[in-house]
């Protein structure tokens, strides 16, 4: 059974509301869990490729990531848990896991499932809360894996976006 129902939820999922690009997240996290969420997605099976700028390389471990001196280029980890559906992990800070999501890739429920899928893994592994927002408003997630509920819940009314 689906944790969420499309019917339910389209309206955080139409890119013209909130924006095509959602900010996810997971806060209070270490590099420790960066490193986790790094051998998660080496060991998934998903496609993946670090970048630095326009460079593609293999992908160093979150405390190298995180000792780059200040100024230098910031990498990002692109990661295809399905082959039409891109997630971008964006190492700016040790203490929170942010990524994006195209909306645009999300539609129906079968993307649905899939992205409830990628959200509980990553929640799973780290034991933490993974929250979706609109671009810009992280203070009010809509969505997001809940540990304690072991799946993805609402955390706002979609009929009122």
């Amino acid at each position: 059974m689906p944790d969420l129902w499309w019917n339910d939820v389209k309206n955080f999922f139409d890119p013209g509301l909130i924006g095509a690009l959602p900010d996810v997240s997971v806060s209070g996290v270490s590099v420790e869990d960066w490193q986790a969420v790094f051998d998660l997605v080496r060991s998934s099976g998903w496609a993946w490729e670090y970048r630095e700028g326009r460079v593609v390389g293999s992908l160093p471990s979150a405390e190298v990531v995180f000792a780059r001196p200040a100024g230098s280029e910031t990498g990002d980890l692109r990661v295809w848990p399905d082959p039409a559906a891109l997630v971008i992990f964006r190492p700016y800070s040790a203490d929170s896991i942010d990524f994006d999501v195209d909306l645009r890739e999300l539609q129906g429920q079968r993307r649905l499932d899939l992205l409830c899928a990628f959200l509980a893994t990553i929640g799973r592994r780290l034991g933490k809360p993974v929250l979706m927002a609109a671009k810009g408003d992280e203070e009010h997630p809509v969505l997001g894996f809940w540990p304690e509920a072991d799946r993805v819940v609402l955390l706002a009314d979609p009929r009122r976006v």
